[in-house]
């Protein structure tokens, strides 16, 4: 069984109306080597971008304690704001570009790419790495969760955000996205932010704000 494309799209097919008659299995291993290609180039801009990010995030600066008044150097980034953000960010630009260009594209409706791929990523994330990271730890050693508070926060917001997609694209609006749920989607963005930062400080907890740490590798 063949089947054919009956409508041109944007650039393709690359070679002229001629490629058409090609035979399927070469143009097959072109396109899978141009794709291959593309992935190269967005690992490559991606990896500019990370490297970029961590240079930002790795400034430090000298603090003095309130308690002690010794002098000590911490992060001017706040851990969690810049896994939250940047990082976040940066890995993540693939995805929301995709997502982007196809809600645009497809007049403000559902597709097959944008939603499935945002919510995929996020749910590997939550679940695939957390198992991994159980997994390598050596027989016989324990590791724990630095920030535990901060962990529970963003793992009950990635639960909830699939919550909300499914409200909003199967339920309120089926099939399509309004404007108005794009901009409260956005803004819980910010209050994602500003728990997480309250878990990070302490806030949450009997004991409140805590000092700054010392970094022993600042020199």
């Amino acid at each position: 069984m063949t089947f054919r494309c009956e409508t041109d799209y944007m650039w393709l097919p690359a070679f002229g109306e001629d490629e058409k008659n090609w035979p399927n299995g070469l143009r097959i291993f072109l396109y899978v080597l141009g794709l291959f290609y593309c992935f190269l180039g967005v690992a490559v801009v991606s990896d500019v971008f990370m490297n970029a990010i961590e240079r930002i995030t790795s400034q430090k600066k000298r603090v003095k304690l309130k308690s002690t008044g010794k002098i000590v150097t911490q992060t001017v980034w706040n851990d969690t704001m810049a896994n939250l953000t940047l990082m976040a960010l940066g890995s993540s630009a693939p995805e929301i570009l995709l997502s982007v260009i196809e809600i645009m594209s497809n007049e403000m409706y559902i597709g097959d790419l944008g939603s499935g791929t945002v919510v995929g990523s996020a749910a590997f994330n939550l679940l695939v790495i957390s198992a991994v990271c159980v997994c390598a730890i050596p027989d016989g050693e324990v590791r724990y969760i630095k920030d535990m508070q901060v962990y529970c926060v963003t793992a009950t917001f990635s639960i909830l955000a699939y919550v909300w997609l499914l409200l909003i694209l199967m339920v309120i609006s089926p099939d399509i996205c309004e404007l108005w749920e794009a901009v409260v989607t956005f803004l819980l963005f910010p209050v994602l932010l500003a728990i997480a930062f309250a878990a990070d400080k302490g806030y949450f907890s009997p004991g409140g704000d805590e000092e700054p740490k010392q970094d022993e590798n600042f020199h």
